[in-house]
């Protein structure tokens, strides 16, 4: 009978244990779920719950958005899979929760943090969204972390963080840019960082006039940011011939030196 008592306390200590979660950083907002296991990664990266809702990891753009059969963003994809599978997720949300098409937008977490470990490996980028900005400092850090080691997708070319001088790249898409801010200037209500001294030509960074009201307390102010070299993110779009990426978050901006 003793051994029979003692083999549940003995089987606790052989038996493997998964995965806990790590501690949650002050950013991650409030528990959703805990031990949340994920139905299946989708080829965009969403998580399926098992209530069925999807969920994006927020603050990260995966490779291959517009090119989904990339090595790079199969390599993405597998590695996220992988993180989901092998132990149970903690999921916490800050508000707004979820995005136009229900989807929860998700910090995850299990023994380590799927958003940064994907940034890590270099298989992610940062992405800030205008009414988002929260852990954006850890995500920079394992950014910068992969880019420095030519991890993942920063050995590939076109993932290459591009000069605002001689700006070359497809409209459409997303693309990290840094230079040197010769003028800011706000003609007509829409405010211009331009990189060029004509600032008829070359890259520029601008801010809608409703989107102003995000940069009212920026440190440094949009202003001295004149003769700083500043890295900046988004979407590229193309007006008159001059590429543009709109600002609309202030975390959008890192400043170099």
């Amino acid at each position: 009978m003793i051994r029979y008592f003692w083999w549940p306390l003995l089987a606790a200590f052989l038996l493997p244990r998964p995965a806990l979660a790590m501690p949650l950083p002050d950013c991650a907002g409030k528990v959703e779920l805990t031990q949340a296991h994920v139905v299946r990664v989708e080829k965009d990266g969403a998580l399926i719950l098992p209530d069925g809702r999807g969920a994006l990891l927020e603050g990260l753009r995966l490779p291959g958005w517009d090119q989904p059969l990339a090595p790079i963003a199969v390599q993405a994809i597998e590695a996220l899979r992988a993180l989901v599978t092998r132990a149970p997720l903690t999921v916490t949300t800050t508000a707004p929760e979820s995005d136009r098409y229900g989807r929860l937008r998700v910090q995850a977490f299990s023994d380590v943090w799927l958003q940064v470990e994907l940034l890590r490996r270099g298989l992610a980028r940062v992405a800030i969204m205008p009414d988002r900005q929260e852990c954006s400092p850890d995500f920079y850090e394992a950014e910068i972390e992969a880019r420095q080691a030519g991890r993942g997708l920063w050995a590939l070319p076109e993932f290459a963080v591009r000069k605002a001088k001689d700006f070359s790249a497809p409209e459409g898409s997303f693309q990290i840019v840094e230079g040197h801010v010769f003028n800011v200037a706000s003609p007509g209500g829409r405010m211009f960082l331009d990189f060029d001294p004509d600032f008829r030509k070359g890259f520029s960074a601008i801010i809608a006039p409703e989107d102003r009201k995000a940069f009212r307390n920026s440190d440094p102010a949009l202003e001295e940011l004149v003769g700083r070299d500043i890295r900046v993110r988004g979407i590229l779009t193309n007006f008159n011939g001059r590429p543009e990426i709109a600002l609309f978050n202030p975390r959008q901006i890192e400043l170099l030196k």
